[in-house]
């Protein structure tokens, strides 16, 4: 094993390193487990590396691996992540397009030059497309959505205007919440003119008690095609527990309104909660015809290069579709890139039997934390974006504006890091774009973290200078700092943050950080994951080899997966003990959502199905979520409610909970999963190589320590390093602080031990 240390700078790393080939392979640092090194292959903007050995030994190659592509496309990058069935790997980079789709094809033509094929061929070999985009969320977060008539019952046109009496300050958070003049900034989603009434009405249990007119409907959804509108969201009273009338008013608008997109809140958001059905119903509607004109023009380039593999739509609940059902319904898309990043560090869990995991994703502009429990990550049923509450079923995921742009202000003598960017234009102050106030990438920059000649994708030269002079100017002026101390003071601030961040998800809602793994991604977060560790107690932290493209990772390696939801109440009284009338409305409920999260499957025979149930004490207004039995019996509704009120005093402490109260269950889940692809690799790596020596910042500003830089595109297994050290990887700087070590295993991944401060 070699020791890779201030004490060997001048060694040379020239021996060969052991790496997993899969079942049969020799332990690492077995005997016969030695190989050589393998040929790189480079590109401006693809960092990748080959390997030209037979495939790995034990795997049946045509039958479990195929050549498999995951794309992830950000604001400022689209990732791309290429297995071969041969099982190397590769990640590139290529910048993100304003219509997404070149940014995707450009990307594809970068991979197929550095796996040594045309594009033609890359994709007619292409088993597997995933597919993750932002598209969505940024359309609705900008405004750039269908123009959408709502259709809802008579006397209830003020649903989205009323939303939850804090419609007005829906999505603010913090100090926020307190500032009047953020208060009712973002509009409805649907205009008042544009929201029209139907004489109908159903009671909660489905019963007609006013029928439909179709005369006020026509004339309804004829002011709606007067007025111009693309898509047409159809949102009734109690239609989940009786859908007819939705389904005849979407019939005429098919006919009055030919071509524009037709939502139903039944099927999109089949949930109790008019306000936030409405709103995802909305919300699904406007983003319709955007999904429509993006996915289609995809495909037909797709096609058009000779890729027969249809494209796998990242989902924000953690899985892939087929880009059919997300056309449908692309409102369960919203959060797909980030929702790719948790499930990858899911499955790194998997393969390292660590059922507890905490994924970390620092981009430019966003810190985005995931938790997986037990080997599988926390869901959540409602997301809030653009001043609205949606119900759509997304990965838990916590988010604040703090990445590797955020910039840093002193305001009253106190210093604030983000929610403001740089963006990609103009950038930090090091990236010479005109930029002028200092951002955590320009401290970093300062701190000695980053090398000026390497960073990112390559193609910049950052500028020290102009970082030094901005920070010395912008923090340590106000401060009575240095440029090196106000840089210092920058990260602190940023590293709290984040440290609070991870605390709400994890102290806050019952669980010990120590006792989870630390997976580091995007471009910033191996940068800053040491200094997280030390905050919250951690041991260390890993790093994947796919680190700065982990989206782009899950994507193409996610399962199939689908997810839906009924509405079933039922209500127990203090004392009451659930029976088996109980246990048949839920069996009830169990088998429309089971058959539904079944329907849009392509191998549904091969799925494994989960059901969860919605629980709450009566009385209350928010909700658990509590796996559940397939079949629930009496037994099993008995056991449901014991769990939920362990996991509500787990969540809020023991005693809080007051079965005095009784039950409700509102609603069950059904998630349906089928495992699509091994992602199983064959690239060996190579060894780390000694880049630099360089005085880097960790503790004291006042006495920066000489520090080994290494680097290399995807590390060989078996090697060991002492910090102080920075490994450059494609995209990312991993820190190993000083005291601390890090070491490779087979799969190219780095395990970081911090160390004590």
């Amino acid at each position: 094993m070699s020791i890779i240390g201030n004490h060997c700078l001048n060694r040379s790393i020239g021996r060969s390193y052991s790496a997993a080939d899969g079942p049969g392979r020799p332990a690492p640092g077995s005997p016969g487990s030695r190989r050589t090194r393998p040929r790189l292959r480079r590109s401006t903007d693809l960092t990748a590396i080959t390997d030209d050995r037979p495939g790995p030994a034990g795997i049946d190659r045509d039958e479990n691996l195929g050549w498999a592509i995951g794309t992830d496309v950000g604001g400022t990058f689209t990732d791309l992540w290429l297995r071969t069935d041969d099982g190397r790997s590769f990640v590139c980079k290529s910048p993100t397009t304003s219509d997404v789709v070149t940014g995707v094809i450009d990307a594809l033509h970068i991979a197929a030059r550095t796996a040594g094929v045309s594009t033609e061929e890359l994709c007619r070999k292409v088993d597997r497309f995933g597919h993750g985009t932002t598209v969505g969320l940024n359309a609705l977060l900008t405004g750039r959505t269908a123009r959408v008539g709502l259709v809802t019952t008579l006397g209830f046109g003020d649903v989205l205007e009323i939303g939850r009496l804090r419609r007005g300050t829906a999505g603010l958070e913090g100090l926020d919440l307190g500032d009047y003049f953020l208060r009712g900034q973002v509009a409805p989603l649907v205009p008042r003119e544009l929201v029209v009434e139907v004489a109908e009405r159903v009671n909660p249990q489905g019963e007609v008690l006013t029928a439909l007119d179709p005369g006020s409907a026509r004339r309804a959804l004829e002011a709606l095609r007067d007025q111009g509108v693309e898509a047409v969201a159809i949102c009734l009273l109690w239609a989940t527990e009786n859908p007819a009338h939705e389904l005849e008013i979407a019939r005429l608008a098919e006919e009055i309104l030919p071509g524009a997109f037709v939502s139903v809140s039944h099927d999109v958001a089949p949930t109790v909660g008019e306000y936030a059905r409405a709103s995802t119903t909305v919300a699904n509607a406007a983003l319709g015809p955007v999904a429509g004109r993006y996915l289609g023009d995809l495909q037909a380039q797709l096609q058009a290069l000779g890729m027969t593999a249809p494209i796998m739509m990242t989902t924000s609940a953690g899985g892939v579709v087929p880009a059919a059902t997300l056309t449908a319904v692309p409102v369960r898309g919203l959060l797909s890139g980030p929702a790719s990043c948790v499930v990858a560090g899911q499955a790194l869990g998997v393969a390292l039997t660590r059922p507890k995991v905490l994924t970390l994703d620092v981009g430019g502009t966003s810190f985005d934390v995931g938790v997986v429990v037990d080997g599988a990550p926390l869901l959540r049923e409602e997301v809030t974006f653009g001043g609205a509450d949606m119900r759509v079923p997304s990965v838990d995921i916590a988010s604040i504006g703090a990445g590797g742009g955020s910039i840093a202000a002193v305001d009253d003598g106190i210093l604030t890091v983000g929610p403001r960017s740089a963006g990609a234009e103009p950038g930090p102050v090091c990236y010479g774009k005109g930029g002028t106030e200092p951002t955590t990438t320009d401290a970093d920059l300062v701190l000695g973290v980053l090398d000026p000649d390497r960073f990112g994708s390559g193609g910049i030269r950052l500028d020290v200078d102009g970082a030094r002079a901005a920070l010395a100017e912008k923090i340590g002026e106000p401060l009575g700092l240095n440029a090196i101390e106000a840089a210092r003071a920058v990260r602190e601030v940023f590293d709290a943050a984040m440290a609070d961040l991870v605390r709400s998800v994890t102290i806050e809602r019952g669980h010990d950080p120590r006792e989870f793994t630390l997976v580091a991604g995007g471009g910033s977060g191996p940068s800053h994951a040491w200094k997280l560790c030390r905050e919250l107690g951690l041991e260390g932290f890993i790093v994947p080899a796919t680190a700065t493209a982990q989206s782009a990772f899950g994507a193409g390696t996610s399962d199939l997966r689908t997810t839906a939801s009924r509405t079933c109440y039922v209500r127990l009284s203090p004392g009451t003990v659930p029976d088996e009338d109980h246990a048949a409305i839920l069996t009830a409920a169990f088998e429309d959502a089971g058959r539904r999260a079944l329907n849009t499957m392509p191998h549904p025979e091969r799925a494994e199905v989960l059901y969860t149930a919605a629980v709450r004490y009566r009385g209350q207004t928010h909700h658990l979520d509590v796996a559940i039995a397939p079949e629930p019996d009496a037994a099993a509704l008995i056991a449901l409610l014991a769990a939920f009120e362990a996991e509500y005093e787990l969540l809020f402490g023991k005693g809080a909970g007051f079965r005095e109260a009784g039950f409700e269950i509102l609603s069950v889940r059904a998630v349906a999963a089928v495992r699509t692809l091994d992602a199983s690799t064959a690239t060996t790596g190579e060894p780390m190589a000694v880049r630099d020596v360089r005085p880097v910042v960790f503790d004291d500003p006042h006495t920066p320590e000489e520090t080994v830089v290494l680097g290399c595109d995807w590390p060989a297994a078996d090697q060991e390093i002492s910090g102080p050290a920075l490994i450059q990887l494609p995209g990312c700087v991993v820190v190993v602080p000083p005291g601390g070590t890090a070491r490779t295993d087979d799969g190219g991944n780095i395990h970081v031990e911090v160390g004590h401060a």
